[in-house]
């Protein structure tokens, strides 16, 4: 009798479990390729056998979606969270809502993203300001760290007029309000902020501010939130909880309460109204905050509201977030380190952000975003080359943001060079909004792989160059030396000194530090 029960119990859970949790096999076609679900957690295509990733728990600090695409025209979408691996070629999903599969919908890459975006994601009609695309951006993160105050964001802008730099998008960062949770200026560190965005306006730069979602406790706001049931709970005793983020302890707002967004669009309208400020910076929103102890929270849930408030301000960044495609979001890479091997992550990032349906995005901030790779510089044994061609990357790229101060690293040679890059991408900027206003229209990507352009032409794993728009072909540096191989697709091409190549071709191009590689493709 005991083991008939055991035998009921196990059946009865088994049961339970099959009908809360669905797996699919779906077997390759030949020669198929598999992208998406993660802006940067690994180079895109996926390989035949890759360990499981959870999209419910994990965005990999940066954007992802419940969506996979394949070069051969099929696509796995779901409005909820799904998990997958790769098995010998075969692609292994995991679903607690519902069975999942491949839909076929063409026989491209293209086809595949067009049909998923059409039916799940269409174009918004909007972009974010113009402003964000047409002329460079600057963050004071690098710079000041959490020392975020009044004279030095001053003296930076100063020296962006001083060095020749195009201003543009001035963003001030991690912190310059009291303490997390409190929008005013912390007066000891700023002794006029209105008079400051003012003298910034007055240079021709626009200023955003940094924030996140996160609640210092025991101060007044934190008080308030949780009295209005405003904040992240404990799964187990429904008391606020602290989660554990870079700098330390916080609570944080829940973005499904009505409530908490209200709260927070109050503060930051509050700031445009008393300061003048333009936009803001949307930091966070990793899954794993909310993953790591058991709240009431789920990651993705949150990174999708916390991105729908965004979208009220024309002047916004994310670094995180979930689905939200082709919605008028600035979204950024995640930061990376100052060095080769991360220079090489910068183009896979792009076009698989594309691809995921974010075609308004920035690359890391010049040089790298990661602030412990920037201490203690020596200027003599800084690399100079890579700076230089970090900035040749992104200028023609949708956006491009300077963190690390160009002339505090860089000898008058480099810094020319890399002025260069900014006035050309500032040249380009009327042009580069053009493809802005194009992808709010139809939401194809900016920044395209090359296999979404030519399909099955053996750009399958081209990771190296990419197409900008349907005309331009960019093909920067990504190690050091002067010489590159471009694999050129058919047709007849341009390149960016006026010579003349037939595609269908592998060529090595010359590319002194001096030069960023492109060609235009001829009609």
């Amino acid at each position: 009798m005991g083991k008939a029960i055991i035998t009921l119990i196990l059946a009865f859970c088994s049961a339970n479990i099959f009908a809360e949790k669905f797996v699919t096999e779906i077997k390759p076609m030949t020669g198929e390729q598999w992208y998406g679900a993660y802006t940067a957690k690994t180079i895109q295509p996926y390989g035949a056998n890759v360990k499981k990733m959870d999209l419910n728990i994990e965005n990999f600090t940066n954007q992802a979606a419940p969506l996979l695409i394949s070069n051969m025209g099929r696509y796995v979408w779901n409005d909820k969270p799904f998990a997958f691996e790769f098995k010998e070629g075969s692609l292994i999903l995991y679903s607690e809502t519902e069975k999942l599969d491949a839909i076929a919908s063409g026989k491209t890459l293209r086809d595949a993203y067009v049909a998923v975006k059409d039916n799940y994601f269409p174009a918004s009609g909007k972009t974010p300001n113009p402003l964000m695309f047409k002329m460079p951006q600057y963050n004071t993160w690098i710079e000041l760290g959490t020392n975020q105050n009044q004279k030095d964001i001053i003296k930076y802008a100063d020296n962006v007029l001083k060095n020749g730099f195009p201003t543009g998008v001035f963003m001030i960062d991690d912190i310059w309000q009291k303490y997390y949770g409190n929008f005013e200026f912390d007066a000891s560190k700023f002794s006029d902020p209105k008079g400051m965005v003012d003298y910034l306006h007055e240079k021709g730069f626009k200023i955003m501010l940094w924030l996140t979602p996160f609640i210092s406790p025991d101060c007044k706001e934190f008080l308030f939130l949780e009295k209005e049931g405003c904040l992240v709970l404990n799964k187990e005793n429904n008391s606020p909880a602290f989660i554990r983020w870079w700098n330390g302890y916080s609570a944080c707002l829940d973005f499904t309460k009505p409530k908490a967004n209200n709260w927070l669009k109050e503060q930051l309208k509050n700031l445009q109204q008393k300061y003048g400020i333009d936009g803001f910076k949307f930091d966070a929103a990793d899954f794993d905050f909310y993953s790591k102890k058991p709240t009431n929270a789920r990651g993705f849930e949150q990174a999708e509201m916390y991105a729908k408030l965004g979208t009220a301000f024309d002047f916004n960044e994310f670094r995180a977030c979930w689905k939200m495609g082709n919605q008028p979001l600035a979204q950024r890479l995640v930061d990376k380190s100052n060095s080769w091997g991360d220079l090489k992550l910068l183009v896979p990032d792009m076009v698989s952000a594309g691809l995921l349906g974010h075609p308004f995005t920035c690359p890391d901030m010049i040089g790298g975003g990661l602030l412990w790779t920037f201490l203690n510089i020596d200027k003599n044994k800084f690399d100079q080359e890579l700076m230089v061609r970090s900035a040749q990357i992104q200028a023609l790229m949708p956006m491009m943001q300077f963190s690390v101060a160009p002339w505090r690293v860089l000898d008058d040679k480099h810094l020319s060079l890399c002025r260069e890059a900014a006035l050309l991408h500032a040249k380009m900027g009327g042009y580069i909004y053009e493809l802005a206003q194009k992808a709010a229209k139809d939401g194809e990507p900016i920044v395209r792989h090359m296999e979404y352009s030519f399909p099955h032409q053996g750009f399958e794993a081209c990771n190296d160059q990419y197409m900008f728009g349907e005309n331009y072909l960019v093909a920067p540096m990504i190690d050091k030396g002067e010489t590159r191989v471009v694999k050129l697709p058919k047709g007849n091409w341009v390149d960016d000194q006026g010579k003349k190549y037939k595609g269908g071709q592998s060529v090595t191009m010359n590319v002194p530090l001096n030069r960023l590689v492109y060609f235009v493709r001829q009609k």
